[in-house]
């Protein structure tokens, strides 16, 4: 299902290795919408190393959109450290004099979440990338390459694809819609398949298997030859009906039967990687849906080795 992976963030690395140019204006919406003006507006999810190119080397508004994210979630955090320091302080206290369960739990999730908080502190702060992130989850927006105008645009989309004209609840009624199966794109996919093509860029993917224990585990695949995946997807435009949320861009990663060593590891889906030789046809399918067909079965076919996530 590509429940996870590990892609591209840097524009100047999609600009170099892709010819892509950057599609601010998609950066800006998912950074920059009316709600974002509300105090108690929650971040949008996007990969920190994103977020940190952003800030380092992307277009001024961006970046400025970035730090003053930066900012409200830190002050937020600093907040939250205080109030759960204090909650375990208190509750220790209690603690010297009687020892109650409700005093225990306190101590215990206060404990917790300051250690969540001054986690996330850290990835804010610090400038040192980690593997981490670059992750994508459902739900969490990443750059993706679409073809406008003859040109190759990356945009930031969201990981999880609300086709266009369906109502927003969609996302619940249907979440696995991050993954579009090859043998539903002539059915549910059919008003994007051979229309809204992308690609994503990936290193890597992640997959939940059941180990021989039963318990689930999740498992990390790297092509052997360590060639970035050109991972097919499918987009769509989504506009609210009553003007009232603003316009989603969002994607789906095209899955098709497991490669054999993914099979042997225990799951039923490979996410289809396009040979580079057919990524122009890819992204301008004008309606093609044999040609289209015939790229997915000749998508490449790297040996993914394996290992268990840490």
């Amino acid at each position: 299902m590509c429940y996870s992976a590990m892609v591209y963030a840097e524009h100047r690395k999609f600009q170099r290795e892709t010819g892509s140019t950057l599609d601010i204006a998609s950066y800006v919406r998912v950074f920059w919408t009316e709600r974002g003006k509300d105090a108690q507006a929650r971040r949008p999810r996007v990969p920190r190393a994103v977020e940190r190119d952003l800030l380092e080397h992307g277009p001024p508004e961006l970046a400025d959109m970035v730090r003053q994210w930066d900012a409200r979630e830190i002050q937020a955090l600093e907040q939250e450290i205080f109030a759960q320091r204090k909650r375990v302080a208190d509750a220790q206290r209690k603690l010297a004099v009687k020892s109650t369960k409700a005093a225990e739990n306190d101590v215990r999730i206060g404990t917790d979440k300051v250690a969540r908080a001054l986690a996330r502190l850290d990835d804010l702060r610090r400038r040192e990338p980690k593997d981490r992130d670059y992750r994508i989850y459902p739900g969490t927006h990443a750059p993706v390459i679409v073809q406008e105008d003859g040109k190759r645009v990356v945009k930031l989309m969201r990981y999880q694809c609300r086709p266009a004209g369906k109502p927003a609840f969609y996302d619940s009624k249907f979440p696995g819609t991050y993954n579009a199966r090859r043998d539903s794109l002539d059915g549910f996919w059919k008003p994007q398949y051979g229309s809204d093509h992308a690609l994503m860029v990936a290193t890597r993917f992640y997959e939940n298997v059941e180990g021989p224990d039963g318990r689930n585990r999740v498992l990390e695949f790297v092509p052997k030859d360590g060639a970035p995946m050109l991972i097919a997807c499918l987009w769509s435009r989504w506009t609210d009906p009553t003007g009232q949320a603003p316009e989603l861009l969002s994607f789906a990663a095209i899955t098709d039967a497991p490669e054999p060593e993914v099979a042997a590891a225990g799951h039923d889906r490979t996410i289809i990687n396009i040979k580079p030789e057919h990524v122009d046809a890819w992204l301008d399918p004008r309606g093609d849906l044999a040609a289209m067909a015939a790229i997915l079965d000749d998508k490449a076919h790297p040996y993914y080795e394996h290992r268990e996530a840490a």
